[in-house]
């Protein structure tokens, strides 16, 4: 197949887009990446469209300057987070703010516009568009509600999910599936409502070389846990945090180590010198940071949803090395990792490092994803002729 060129845009969620357009670069394929705007965490990106500060006027100038002029170099558009440059949102109006409502409704209908022109001006072009999905970009309030005993929206404030949010979510899914040669989602409970025809995909930000395990829970002094919440309410950080004391006053010597609002470069120093990592509590799944704990060879608390595991491979959820734990069981899991002995945590630390050796390597990962785009390009040429 001849060369082509593939563009991954526009956000950087977890690294994951960044390292997976290294990985497709490693394989041979002209890869690069695009964010329209970086985070506090800073992950790597091969062009970073908006700049701090900058005047709304010159940051939408460059976003539709980037969809004319930018995007045609490239053959597929592989989009993350569930959308486009013209990164669109649900709007939903709050009491007692009509004049800002005003102009959210009117950047956010502009937005709505700008994205679909951007979808038909790239499928014009011929370019194969794929898009992953990624947690609250697909994830719903009122079907977690409905389905998951256990779920982040009865966690989380008024708001966060709403009925504009969840309808918004449903006509957007539907429009980008219907232009997309592939969907993928990260988080397996995402696919109950995503299209039968979208694929698991696992997260493939951890670079293997770059990320050494680094085994030392068997040093002489008390356990390093380590919790890392983007956001307390989604991870159930009271709960953890409130059990944890209780185990301190019962007796237990232990270290918690929370990081937030790092850099991830800066949160990986403190990743290195912990022993486990507790994740989260409420999505049903690990997260990508889990994924950077296993990697250096630390075992990982976290609630896993044992229906959302029909999603994942067979062998996948054989090889899951985990600490199970859920809302209801945080002081005694955490009393029973207290307790456990330190050569018994050093093994699930190796069995860790294994799993993501198996199921995260981002070359593996990106060769199963190069062969969807070769496909794609391939049946569009047999198409044509």
């Amino acid at each position: 197949m001849k060369s082509y060129k593939v563009l991954h845009a526009p956000s950087s969620v977890g690294g994951n887009p960044q390292v997976l357009s290294r990985a497709l670069q490693a394989l041979g394929v002209d890869s690069r990446s695009l964010v329209v705007s970086q985070n506090y965490l800073a992950y790597k990106a091969d062009k970073v469209l908006q700049r701090p500060g900058e005047s709304l006027v010159m940051r939408e100038f460059k976003r539709i300057w980037t969809i004319l002029f930018y995007l045609p170099r490239f053959d597929v558009i592989h989009y993350n987070a569930g959308t486009t440059l013209a990164s669109a949102y649900a709007f939903s109006p709050r009491p007692g703010r009509r004049a800002h409502d005003l102009v959210r409704y009117c950047y956010a209908a502009y937005l709505r516009a700008l994205q679909r022109f951007e979808l038909a001006y790239v499928r014009r072009l011929g370019k194969k568009i794929f898009v992953t999905y990624q947690g609250d970009d697909a994830r719903q309030g009122d079907y977690s509600l409905e389905h998951f005993p256990i779920n982040i929206a009865s966690q989380v404030d008024q708001g966060y999910y709403c009925a504009a949010s969840d309808a918004f979510k449903r006509r957007s899914i539907k429009m980008l599936s219907s232009v997309a040669s592939q969907l993928y989602s990260v988080n397996p409970d995402l696919m109950h409502v995503l299209p039968a025809s979208t694929r698991f995909t696992p997260y493939s930000h951890v670079s293997l070389d770059d990320w050494k395990p680094l085994y030392n829970q068997c040093e002489s002094r008390p356990l390093r846990i380590v919790h890392a919440p983007s956001n307390r309410k989604v991870k159930g950080s009271e709960l953890i945090i409130r059990a944890l004391n209780a185990l301190r006053e019962q007796g237990f010597e232990f270290e918690l180590l929370l990081v937030e609002g790092m850099s991830n470069a800066e949160a990986r120093k403190v990743y290195e010198s912990a022993d486990v990592l507790v994740d989260q509590l409420f999505a049903g799944w690990y997260g990508g940071l889990a994924v950077e704990l296993m990697a250096l060879g630390k075992p990982v608390l976290v609630y896993i949803r044992d229906c959302d595991l029909d999603f994942i491979p067979e062998q996948m959820k054989m090889d899951l090395p985990f600490l199970r734990i859920t809302p209801h069981t945080v002081e005694q899991a955490l009393r029973d990792l207290l307790v456990m002995p330190r050569q018994e945590l050093l093994e699930l630390g190796r069995r860790s490092r294994a799993f993501v050796e198996r199921w995260h390597d981002p070359l593996d990962i990106a060769r199963s994803i190069q062969r969807d785009y070769e496909r794609a390009m391939q049946i569009a040429r047999e198409d044509m002729e």
